[in-house]
C-alpha cells in the first residue's frame, strides 16, 4: 500500500521505479531486483532500474541489459515466468563477467491499463527456496503499480507536448491578429500621407507611423520570448492570460494584455506569485466600480518588474476614498514587501490607472 501511495507523490521516476523494486523484494524475500522499461517501439530496453548490487559490482559488470535471453523472451512474450533455475532455460543467454550467479528466478509483465510497459524481474530468494504462488501475486500488484507510474508519466508528457503546440499556435494568431494587421494598418497610414499637400499633416502621420512600428517590434519580441521560454511551460504569462480569459465576463470585456520582455525566463517565482494576486485584484477592483468598455494589464521587466492595469470607466477620486481603497491597500502592501511603489491615477478624460513596480 506504501509503494502504491507513492504513485500520488511527486516523485520522479527513476526513483519511484526503484522505491518499487526494494519493496518487491523485500516482500518476496529476494536478493536481486531489476525493472526494464521498453522503448516505444518494443524492441529494447530504455531504463533498466536495479536492486540489490553495489556500485562497484555495476561498474565491473558493465553494459545495461538490452533485453536478450530469459529477458528477451518476456518482452516478445509479456506473461509471468517463475524458473527454479535461471541458467537451466533453454533462453538463457549467460551472465557477463563479474556478474553474481543467480539461480531462481520471478519475472512480471509491467502493464498499464492498455500496454506493456515492461518487466520486473526478481531473482535468487534467500533460502534457496523457488518463489510462489503468494510471492507472484504480491509481486503482480507492485508491477501493475509500476505500470500505472510509467503510463501516467507518458501521459503526462504527451499533454505537455501538446500545451506547447496550442501556445505556439496561440502565439501565431496573434502575430496574424494583431502584429501583421498593425503592419497592414501602418502601410496604409502612409500611402495616404503621399497625398497630402499639409507638411504639418504628413509629419504627423509619420510620427503616428513610427509609434505603431515600436508597439509592433515590441509585440514581436514578446513572440519571440514566449517561443524561447518554451512557449508551453504554463509560468506567469499563461497565468496572466488564464485571468484575464476568466474575469471576461464579470468586466463585460476581454482585457488587452501586453508583455514587454522574457517574463517567465527573468521575474523570480516569488515575485510572480505576487503579480498573480495583484492582476486579479485589480481587473476584480475594475470589475466592481469602473464599468469599463476597456481595460487593459501590461507587464514589463527591465532592471524592474513594472505592470500597469488602466481602464476607460468612471474614474477614480484622488485621495481614495477608505471604502473603495482597502483592495488598494493590499496591493500597496504586496509592493512595500518586495521593496517596490504603487501608485492609483486618475486619467485625464477618463478611467484609472494602477502603476505596481517592484525589483526584479
Amino acid at each position: 500500500m506504501d509503494a502504491v501511495l507513492m504513485i500520488e507523490a511527486d516523485i520522479e521516476l527513476p526513483a519511484l521505479l526503484r522505491h518499487l523494486v526494494e519493496e518487491a523484494c523485500s516482500l518476496v524475500n529476494a536478493r536481486y531486483g531489476a525493472l526494464g522499461v521498453l522503448n516505444a517501439a518494443r524492441t529494447d530496453l530504455e531504463q533498466f532500474v536495479t536492486v540489490g548490487l553495489s556500485e562497484a559490482e555495476e561498474r565491473a559488470i558493465g553494459q545495461r541489459p538490452t533485453g536478450r535471453g530469459v529477458l528477451g523472451l518476456l518482452i516478445t512474450d509479456p506473461e509471468s515466468l517463475r524458473l527454479d533455475n535461471l541458467r537451466a532455460h533453454p533462453q538463457s543467454y549467460g551472465y557477463p563477467d563479474h556478474h553474481p550467479p543467480m539461480a531462481s528466478f520471478l519475472g512480471l509483465p509491467v502493464r498499464g491499463r492498455d500496454d506493456v510497459f515492461g518487466n520486473l524481474y526478481l531473482t535468487d530468494k534467500q533460502g534457496g527456496d523457488p518463489f510462489s504462488d503468494e510471492d507472484e501475486a504480491m509481486v503482480e500488484a507492485l508491477a501493475l503499480a509500476a505500470g500505472i507510474a510509467i503510463e501516467n508519466t507518458r501521459l503526462y508528457d504527451k499533454v505537455r507536448v501538446l500545451s506547447v503546440l496550442e501556445e505556439r499556435d496561440r502565439i501565431g494568431r496573434d502575430l496574424h491578429d494583431r502584429v501583421i494587421q498593425r503592419i497592414f494598418a501602418v502601410g496604409m497610414n502612409l500611402q495616404g500621407a503621399t497625398r497630402l499637400n499639409d507638411l504639418s499633416q504628413v509629419v504627423e502621420k509619420v510620427n503616428k507611423a513610427v509609434d505603431d512600428l515600436d508597439s509592433t517590434m515590441n509585440e514581436i519580441r514578446t513572440a519571440i520570448f514566449e517561443l524561447e521560454d518554451g512557449g508551453g511551460s504554463r509560468g506567469l504569462r499563461h497565468g496572466i492570460l488564464e485571468l484575464a480569459e476568466a474575469l471576461s465576463p464579470m468586466l463585460g470585456t476581454r482585457p488587452v494584455v501586453t508583455f514587454h520582455g522574457a517574463i517567465d525566463a527573468v521575474i523570480p517565482q516569488h515575485v510572480a506569485d505576487h503579480l498573480l494576486a495583484v492582476v486579479r485584484e485589480a481587473l476584480t477592483n475594475a470589475s466592481k466600480h469602473a464599468q469599463a468598455t476597456r481595460v487593459s494589464v501590461t507587464l514589463s521587466v527591465a532592471e524592474d518588474v513594472a505592470l500597469e492595469v488602466s481602464d476607460d470607466g468612471l474614474g477614480i477620486s484622488i485621495p481614495v476614498p477608505e471604502a473603495k481603497g482597502r483592495g488598494l491597500a493590499n496591493l500597496r502592501a504586496r509592493a512595500v514587501k518586495l521593496g517596490g511603489t504603487f501608485e492609483v491615477q486618475a486619467m485625464e478624460k477618463r478611467g484609472t490607472r494602477l502603476l505596481w513596480r517592484v525589483p526584479r
